[in-house]
């Protein structure tokens, strides 16, 4: 990526968090912000081998949907990933389908790569990370970081342990040695054990498996059903959600076998309709 993109990009990144409630150094609920900005959030436990999340026009409105099987710090930055796909890329009404090479990194495609920039800039923008590596981290410049160091740094960016090294190592705060030291100590003491030790958010390294969905998009849930897109019992968790069963929406509902899974392409499917 040219360095005149990644200008671009960083400029876009920093003017959609101006838009953030931030605390002392990290946008404190992206998800809530998406809702305030105008964004319909679907978040869903979709299934631990399921895409990661996706972003779609549905007539006027902007869709996002993250799997919520995912560690909640993986969903923030899918989250994140997703609003840069919105800033930089939706021209037209393309959609945008994530899993877990897009989102590591992995994909050579240019976009993904300039949407995982995108969301490293928006969630941890580097002269918040210079104030707080001054600020909270003793003698920085002389003392190595330990992994209790980068696990402080995971809540106040609310970011994972491997997005925290990444970033730092791409900033050039840490060389390659230093993070596969810090990948060692990570798998020593275990990332939730870390978290707890420094009085951080244990639930970054959990997943909250929510359910939040407006109630105008249940209509998604019933056509996915009748599509064959999920169970029966998908569909009552979701009812539930709205304290209603199937019993009231039957009218709705057409026959489907108990056997058959979900899809994501169906679902997908069911926004554009």
């Amino acid at each position: 990526m040219q360095e005149s993109r990644k200008k671009e990009i960083r400029k876009q990144a920093y003017a959609f968090r101006e838009k953030c409630k931030v605390g002392r150094y990290g946008i404190i609920d992206l998800f809530m912000d998406c809702g305030r900005l105008g964004y319909k959030l679907l978040r869903y436990p979709l299934g631990d081998n399921a895409d990661l999340g996706f972003v779609i026009k549905k007539d006027s409105d902007t869709v996002i949907f993250t799997n919520t099987c995912n560690r909640l710090a993986r969903e923030i930055f899918t989250l994140a990933h997703e609003i840069g796909h919105i800033v930089l890329h939706m021209e037209n009404s393309e959609p945008f389908v994530d899993d877990t090479i897009t989102i590591s990194g992995r994909s050579t495609d240019e976009k993904e790569l300039e949407a995982n920039y995108f969301a490293s800039c928006l969630l941890m923008p580097e002269d918040e990370v210079d104030k707080f590596l001054d600020l909270e981290i003793v003698d920085f410049k002389e003392n190595a970081l330990s992994a209790m160091d980068i696990a402080r740094i995971m809540s106040e960016f609310n970011v994972s342990f491997e997005m925290a090294l990444n970033r730092l190592e791409n900033l050039n705060k840490i060389n390659y040695l230093e993070r596969i030291r810090l990948d060692n100590q990570r798998n020593q003491i275990r990332v939730g054990n870390l978290l707890r030790s420094v009085g951080g958010n244990s639930r970054l390294n959990e997943a909250g498996k929510e359910i939040e969905i407006p109630y105008e998009y249940i209509e998604y849930v019933i056509y996915n059903y009748n599509h064959k897109a999920i169970p029966l019992e998908t569909l009552e968790r979701v009812l539930s959600y709205y304290h209603l069963t199937v019993e009231d929406i039957s009218d709705k509902l057409v026959e489907k076998s108990e056997d058959e899974d979900g899809d994501l392409d169906v679902l997908i499917g069911g926004l554009e309709d």
